[in-house]
């Protein structure tokens, strides 16, 4: 086993080069961004269909009212997306600018949304009224969409990196010479998507929207399948194992996919027909990831309640919350589960055991498949019901679920626990006891300090990661950071999700705090990033980010600040000895 674990981690490089991909980047962090309309349409959506479970209706003019705020808003999902995904293709572009040559992300936007609609919609003309076809405007168009942003984004840093653009005197306003900077990549764009949109049409008699879909629709239906989400989802926990963000990776493939079939699912069930897809957004929140990545919710319990290891049941008692609520990050590096041999076998197939599970019981016994999408952090137990409509069938799925999870885990939970105790019987009680006790105390520490809900979360079982690693001593004086190095400053603490980043985040304004500094720390996920940098004067990097470092050196190069990437061992000692990382933030801002 762990011959194959060396091999796949010399696969590491290349994974975190498909992760720093620009178009994938892209694509992930502009869908990101829309997640709030997906997430905010269903609410309406479940509190206008759920109460016909139980033969309640709406009046029409109240159902009416649900719906139209649904269709307002996940109706036009693809026509943000083009824009957001244009918005950060546009940041990616700007690296490979100089700093007094960049693209204006906003023209970038308004050229993709011009050119998405030009791709994707027709004209609707009634002696009554006229407007635009809706059908591939929300969840349908998000490839085309994709692909509006990228053309876009190209065509903008041809014209803009070879200054063929309309120049100004020296006398005229920075915003104005702005604007006429901007005609000539706009203007080509919307000429290119026109003359595009009329040569397709008369060709193929339909928009380029609908033929993308009928292109990718044999991809989406083996995706669909056993095979294909095995592979998925196997990618997805293989890629955490080895400590490659595998979201990051597999997401931005599967992101249309995922969105496009829970409204199929939606659509269909309005209709009275069956929601026979499987590969939906809820299913990947709530059934594959049931408490993280690794579907680790069994996982936690036992080692809060089954463990005989004390060092396990701590790290238990502190990752049970989080974990709860799908913030694994804290059991994935304190038990380690991360490039741990002993549990590979289940991590990787207990999230193709669930993804079959639901298959089954939508292919086979007639259940819907995910129509609702919730917040991510919502328990995955009850994700999963409501997101299924609160079908009767789904809390017997959820059962079988929770069970085969609990078989693939325990016998590897009782294997480690078996070690984890051994090595506890070669050290004294009191040695053990005052181990415990430290512990303890700093996951108490990780819940102090300013931060967000999900960042204190995350930090707290976090600390008490590599728990044989001896503790960090206290700074020397003559090192101590002085109140003048950093009074006034700002750190911006970065990771993949904006969770863990919250762990040295905490550490440094509770440091901070106590020493009477005035350093303003905060957590955020990479690719949120570039507009907060001119506020902040040095950047971290977490180590599951830390292959972004080359990306984020240009981004803090355009403003005049500074970046550094952290290693896990470094990042942990930060985070548990404040004297230690107000050190590391004097530091990197003096060099």
């Amino acid at each position: 086993m762990e011959q194959l674990i060396a091999t796949i981690e010399k696969g590491q490089p290349f994974f975190n080069a498909i992760a720093r991909n620009k178009y994938l980047k892209a694509i992930r962090d502009g869908f990101i961004s829309v997640i709030p309309i997906i997430i905010f349409s269903s609410i309406f959506c479940l509190v206008a269909s759920v109460p016909n479970i139980w033969g309640f209706y709406w009046p029409d003019d109240i159902n009416n009212a649900l719906w139209k705020c649904y269709n307002y808003s996940m109706g036009i999902l693809a026509i943000a997306c083009a824009a957001t995904t244009a918005k950060h293709f546009a940041d990616a572009q700007n690296r490979d600018l100089p700093k007094n040559n960049q693209i204006n992300f906003i023209s970038c936007m308004c050229a993709a949304i011009i050119g998405f609609l030009l791709l994707s919609s027709d004209t609707i003309a009634t002696d009554a009224a006229s407007g635009f076809n809706t059908t591939y405007l929300g969840s349908k168009g998000l490839l085309t969409a994709f692909i509006a942003a990228f053309v876009t984004g190209i065509i903008y840093k041809f014209f803009i990196k070879r200054n063929i653009t309309v120049k100004m005197p020296e006398q005229v306003p920075p915003n104005i010479s702005q604007t006429f900077k901007d005609i000539i990549p706009f203007s080509v764009c919307i000429t290119v998507f026109w003359v595009f949109d009329i040569v397709f049409r008369a060709a193929f008699g339909f928009c380029f929207a609908q033929g993308v879909i009928q292109v990718f629709q044999p991809l989406f239906t083996a995706a669909d399948g056993y095979i294909g989400l095995a592979v998925i989802y196997g990618a997805m926990s293989l890629f955490w194992f080895v400590g490659v963000h595998g979201p990051s990776i597999v997401e931005p493939a599967i992101a249309a996919a995922l969105v496009a079939n829970m409204t199929d699912n939606l659509a269909a069930f309005q209709a009275g027909q069956h929601a026979s897809a499987v590969l939906t957004q809820g299913a990947q929140y709530f059934v594959v990831c049931m408490g993280g990545t690794g579907a680790t919710l069994v996982l936690v319990f036992m080692f809060c309640f089954l463990a005989k290891s004390q060092e396990m049941r701590a790290v238990g008692k502190a990752a049970i919350v989080p974990v709860c609520f799908a913030v694994n990050e804290p059991l994935l590096f304190a038990a380690p589960i991360v490039l741990n041999p002993v549990f590979f076998v289940p991590f990787v197939f207990a999230p193709i055991a669930n993804i079959w599970i639901l298959k089954i019981f939508i292919d086979f016994l007639g259940m819907n498949g995910f129509m609702y999408t919730l917040p991510w952090t919502v328990p995955g137990p009850i994700g999963t019901i409501m997101g299924l409509g609160f079908q009767p069938l789904a809390f017997v799925m959820l059962a079988i679920i929770l069970v085969v999870d609990f078989l693939l885990y325990y016998p590897f939970f009782r294997a480690y626990d078996a070690q984890k105790c051994a090595e506890e019987a070669e050290i004294s009680q009191e040695e053990l006891a005052a181990k415990n006790a430290e512990k303890a105390a700093k996951l108490n520490d990780a819940f102090q300090g300013k931060a967000d809900a999900k960042s204190v979360a995350a930090g707290a079982a976090a600390e008490a990661v590599k728990s044989d690693a001896p503790a960090v001593p206290a700074a020397p004086a003559a090192e101590a950071t002085t109140a003048s190095d950093l009074n006034g400053k700002r750190v911006l603490v970065l990771c993949q999700g904006g969770g863990t980043s919250g762990l040295l985040a905490n550490a440094l304004a509770k440091a901070a705090k106590e020493r009477g500094i005035n350093l303003e720390t905060a957590a955020e996920a990479y690719g949120n990033h570039v507009d907060m940098l001119p506020d902040f004067d040095l950047v971290v990097l977490a180590p599951q980010a830390a292959s972004y470092l080359a990306d984020l050196q240009k981004d803090c190069e355009r403003v005049g600040n500074k970046c550094v990437a952290c290693r896990g061992k470094q990042y942990i000692e930060l985070s548990q000895n404040g004297d230690k990382s107000l050190a590391f933030v004097s530091e990197q801002l003096s060099k």
